[in-house]
């Protein structure tokens, strides 16, 4: 389905429901609820040992798991104040990505493999937290510093910085699109954003209502980060041009203030969706999306639906007071 026929039908509607693509499933995150719907693989491929190609369908049962939720942003009320609500949001959402991310891994073993240890994922979750520092943060302003003499001022220098990690975050982007083994997780991360449109949209959660949806998400995770490198330019302009040391420093420190600002503009352009501004502002992250999405198929799609159902069996967003959706996830 192209995209023109795909967009014919929007959800206007921000429903507090997020998620999260996997290894062959998805998590979805509601105000007091997050599941994760994993498809296990089928005698047959454990037979053969092999992985699904990008496009297959998958024939193997669907596994379900749901935890209950209750962030710390509900018990705290200093933390619920805007920019700092963000920082905590989008925590508690790496810790609950990763722990959906090893679920469906371990999920993915056959019964002689060993599971994957917690240990071993959380040295995973400091590695790509690292390598994200270093690869948008540091090098950019690494390469930066190198010419800094030579331009004229510090905003000149800070325009410069973000538009090398700009170019970095596109080409990035980009290479991983490309990655034949993430095809079948950027089909479940279309699957995820259809099922929640169609969510948000009142309609019977089916494969085949879901499937009118677009593929792409106005909170989805890759629009954020595109939203955090444009603030990073207010954020860091003030700061001018100290040593070396200091920059490096700057931008470590700066990163939850950048995502927390971030944080509340996505959570902004979600309520206002059905705005002409909003839609032209959203734009640039809505196509990124193009690269982070694949068209899912009816099975996939019923991995997704799976996974919110089993939150919608436990409570009902739609009707969660204001207190209630504290600390809501806002990435979908």
């Amino acid at each position: 389905m192209g995209e023109r026929a795909e967009a014919a039908l929007v959800a206007q509607r921000d429903a507090p429901i997020g998620g999260q693509a996997v290894l062959e499933g998805v998590m979805m995150r509601g105000v007091s609820t997050w599941a994760v719907a994993v498809r296990k693989p089928s005698p047959e491929q454990v037979a053969s040992g092999r992985n699904l190609e990008p496009g297959e369908a998958a024939t193997g049962e669907i596994e379900i798991t749901s935890f209950p939720l209750v962030s710390v942003l509900r018990r705290h009320r200093l933390l619920r104040l805007p920019v700092l609500r963000g920082v905590v949001a989008l925590v508690e959402s790496l810790r609950i990505g990763y722990e959906a991310l090893a679920l469906s891994a371990n999920a993915q073993l056959g019964e002689d493999d060993k599971e994957i240890a917690g240990g071993a994922w959380w040295g995973t979750v400091g590695l790509s937290i690292a390598f994200a520092i270093g690869l948008f943060f540091l090098i950019p302003v690494g390469i930066t510093s190198l010419f800094k003499d030579a331009l004229p001022n510090s905003i000149v220098f800070v325009v410069v910085e973000k538009l090398i990690r700009i170019a970095i975050f596109l080409g990035y982007l980009w290479l991983i699109s490309r990655m034949h083994a993430l095809r079948r997780v950027f089909e479940y991360h279309g699957a995820e954003h259809k099922t929640i449109s169609c969510y948000e949209a009142g309609l019977d959660l089916t494969p085949e209502n879901a499937q009118r949806f677009s593929r792409l998400h106005p909170r989805c995770g890759t629009s954020f980060l595109l939203i955090v490198m444009l603030v990073a330019i207010v954020v860091f302009a003030p700061l001018g041009t100290p040593a070396w040391y200091w920059l490096f420093l700057s931008r470590i420190v700066g990163i939850p203030i950048v995502a927390g600002l971030a944080f509340e503009i996505i959570k902004f352009f979600g309520r206002h969706r059905s705005h002409r501004w909003a839609q032209v502002l959203m734009w640039p992250g809505m196509q990124l999306q193009l690269l982070t999405t694949r068209e899912p198929d009816a099975t996939q799609l019923a991995v997704a639906i799976a996974a919110l159902q089993a939150v919608l069996d436990v409570e009902r967003p739609e009707d969660a007071t204001e207190e209630e959706r504290i600390g809501m996830e806002v990435v979908a």
